[in-house]
């Protein structure tokens, strides 16, 4: 969505457009500016093994791993580059992104992009902690990501883009908050981070879903290559 800023200046009026990012528009443009993918070919037979139906997520369906995994939820800014960031982690079984967080039932990508609904661009992963430890996947959300913007994440702007980690249950709501301390120690500015319970999560369009990875297109890149992950 655009929007402008009039200044004036002795009698010229002057418009100085800008730009809030939803990027729905990104997903049809051919004209979209995509980084490249810092990617080895051991890393995309990786991400090739990475399923899409963590703890069989629906519209608002109740959550259920398979036997032996757990579930984690984190929101980043926009969630094609958070997804594309966390299928290429060892121990992930599974990703989706979708909306929670919000007041909203059932709501479409548009209505998020309101900022009307509460809801946060969310990336929900199934893991085999028996391969990786939730602390290992909340060390990656402070990586790919800068937790000390609010409301935002570079050019997207806007509280769906706010910076959250959901969690499960106690444990993890514990492992978080003793992280987001830990981070906070090598930062000058303060985190924005909240921790908050997992809500209802409702899975978003199908052309979101694994976006990086489907169309080679890397148009929220995060913040270090993936390969480091």
């Amino acid at each position: 969505m655009s929007y402008g800023v009039c200044m004036r200046l002795g009698s010229v009026v002057f418009v100085l457009p800008f730009v809030l990012s939803c990027h729905t528009a990104r997903a049809t443009s051919e004209k979209a500016v995509d980084s490249p993918a810092a990617t080895s070919p051991a890393s995309r037979a990786a991400v090739a093994r990475v399923g899409s139906d963590p703890g069989h997520a629906g519209d608002g369906t109740p959550l259920t791993p398979a036997k032996g995994d757990r579930l984690a939820a984190f929101a980043a800014g926009c969630f094609w580059g958070v997804e594309d960031a966390y299928r290429h982690v060892p121990g992930v079984v599974a990703t989706a992104v979708g909306y929670t967080g919000g007041h909203t039932a059932h709501p479409d990508y548009e209505a998020v992009c309101t900022h009307k609904t509460g809801h946060a661009e969310t990336v929900l992963i199934e893991y085999d902690p028996k391969r990786i430890p939730y602390e290992q996947l909340v060390r990656v959300f402070w990586k790919i990501h800068d937790p000390t913007q609010a409301n935002g994440q570079g050019p997207d702007i806007g509280s769906n883009y706010r910076s959250v980690i959901f969690t499960f249950d106690s444990e993890q709501a514990g492992a978080a908050r003793a992280s987001l301390a830990a981070e906070q120690k090598s930062l000058e500015r303060p985190i924005t981070t909240e921790t908050l319970p997992m809500g209802t999560f409702y899975k978003a369009e199908d052309y979101h879903q694994q976006y990086a990875e489907r169309t080679g297109r890397h148009g929220c890149p995060i913040r270090v290559p993936v390969d480091t992950l």
